[in-house]
């Protein structure tokens, strides 16, 4: 299945770690006008969730408003990073988790182990570029490749004002400073999705292939898409990678991204174009997504990425099961995914928030 293009991005609300609790009983609420939901199908009860730190803002507004829709429910929503979210899954100690990729066969193993009469399955919510930010004085408009860029990351370009990137660059105010370059700390799907790019559309100059774990040389860790955000408004002549809801605070430049087919700049249709190269991969109700990252098509911003919730298809009970269940109902409606749009993320493709809600569905 093609992805279609859909939606937008603009602003962004940074929040921390989320205990939101309502009060009342179970039943189907109606929304208020912050939720921008004519329904919620509301449950009691309390759960956690962890993973994924690109999603947090998504998150934080969605448990907002599914707290004040509906009765007694509490979800606490960790952004611990996708590694650490997989792994909280796979122990059970919570409901679902966020991932920025797909589980791999070792995460996967545990992850069927605890849904126990099924397994666990990839559902899509929320699509977010990845931005490569900087902090440099002066320089307006910043041009990268693929090369250069995974020469920068793997710490072989140290200097601004190196040759590989004047010549992007002509005339642009590069400074004779060393490169300050920040990537995450922790086990991340963003990662994971921005050293896929580097492997995919770099001409073999990245030689560390793709993981949630950074494993090249140089530069310096922070935690969580916030943490780098933080460190890169901290320090001049930085550079890092964060989901993109995360410049839109402290004035952080985008770098534009040339895979070959000219220079393109990060927004929502550069974003959205890219996307309509995304295929289908998974069967049944695991919707796990194939990306094109080396795409040349004239206008499309290459380095995207995707957020699963991971549940049990089968095997959630309790709260676990109807609170998850309500939740992700609200999430993949057209006004949860409205409110992406506000957030600094796009909605779901078109031709996927169908499978997307079929998948919810399932989940017994």
């Amino acid at each position: 299945m093609k992805i279609t293009r859909y939606g937008s991005l603009v602003g962004v609300a940074m929040v921390a770690t989320l205990t939101l609790t309502a009060c009342g009983s179970d039943n189907t609420s109606t929304g208020g006008t912050s939720a921008g939901a004519s329904s919620i199908a509301c449950k009691t009860g309390s759960i956690k969730a962890s993973g994924s730190s690109a999603q947090k803002n998504a998150m934080s507004a969605w448990i907002a408003d599914y707290q004040k829709a509906c009765a007694g429910a509490t979800i606490e929503y960790s952004p611990s990073g996708s590694g650490a979210g997989i792994g909280d899954f796979g122990k059970g100690l919570v409901a679902f988790a966020g991932s920025d990729s797909a589980m791999k066969p070792e995460e996967q193993a545990p992850a069927d182990a605890r849904c126990k009469t099924g397994k666990a399955i990839h559902i899509p919510m929320v699509v977010g570029p990845v931005a490569v930010a900087y902090n440099v004085k002066g320089l307006d408009k910043l041009i990268l490749t693929p090369a250069v860029l995974a020469k920068i990351f793997s710490n072989q370009i140290t200097k601004w004002d190196d040759d590989a990137i004047k010549a992007l660059n002509p005339g642009a105010a590069l400074p004779s400073a060393p490169i300050a370059q920040f990537h995450r700390s922790e086990g991340s799907g963003t990662t994971d999705n921005f050293t896929k790019y580097l492997t995919a559309a770099s001409g073999g100059v990245w030689t560390f292939d793709h993981a949630k774990d950074w494993k090249a040389p140089g530069g310096q860790g922070a935690k969580g898409s916030d943490g780098v955000a933080a460190a890169l408004k901290s320090t001049e002549n930085s550079i890092g990678y964060i989901e993109y809801s995360f410049t839109k605070e402290g004035g952080l430049g985008v770098a534009q991204i040339d895979n070959g087919g000219g220079a393109v700049t990060l927004s929502p249709e550069s974003a959205g174009k890219a996307l309509e190269a995304a295929t289908l991969k998974g069967t049944g109700n695991d919707l796990t997504l194939s990306l094109d990252y080396a795409t040349k098509t004239a206008g499309a911003y290459p380095i995207v990425l995707v957020t699963y919730e991971i549940v049990c298809e089968k095997g959630l009970t309790g709260a676990d099961l109807d609170v998850t269940k309500s939740f992700l109902t609200y999430t993949a409606s057209e006004a949860g995914q409205a409110k992406l749009v506000d957030l600094g993320y796009a909605p779901l493709p078109a031709s996927l928030v169908s499978k997307v809600r079929t998948s919810v569905a399932a989940i017994s």
